[in-house]
């Protein structure tokens, strides 16, 4: 099954029953349609006398032979978390860079030089 056609099979949840889950009232958050939002400041007022959570950062070069790269890894990390009975909750803050590169490569501000590689002119 390719990339498109898993995204097109998902039935995405709605923001409000995701941040329910992890206690964040519907008040705190800034919603843009039915699966978007962001985060209040205030939650964090809320919560200050709460002891801190855990961070996990996911970094990588390139992703494992079989494809699987920052993003499987870390849906799986908080997936997994979850599984175990704790509250996670995932950001998926960069997109594919190799994406972000091509694109400038197609844009007219990039054009080929006599060597080969892509500058700026």
């Amino acid at each position: 099954m390719t990339d498109i056609e898993i995204a097109r099979n998902t039935k995405l949840e709605e923001i409000a029953k995701i941040t329910k889950k992890i206690n964040i009232e519907n008040e705190d958050l800034e919603l843009y349609g039915k699966y978007k939002a962001k985060i209040s400041e205030a939650v964090y007022e809320k919560r200050k006398d709460k002891e801190n959570g855990k961070l996990v950062l996911v970094t990588a070069i390139s992703p494992t032979p079989l494809g699987e790269g920052k993003t499987t890894v870390s849906i799986a990390i908080a997936d997994g978390l979850r599984k175990i009975g704790k509250n996670s909750i995932l950001a998926l803050r960069e997109p594919s860079l190799r994406s972000c590169f091509w694109n400038k490569r197609r844009s007219n501000r990039w054009r080929k030089s006599s060597s080969g590689s892509y500058g700026r002119y």
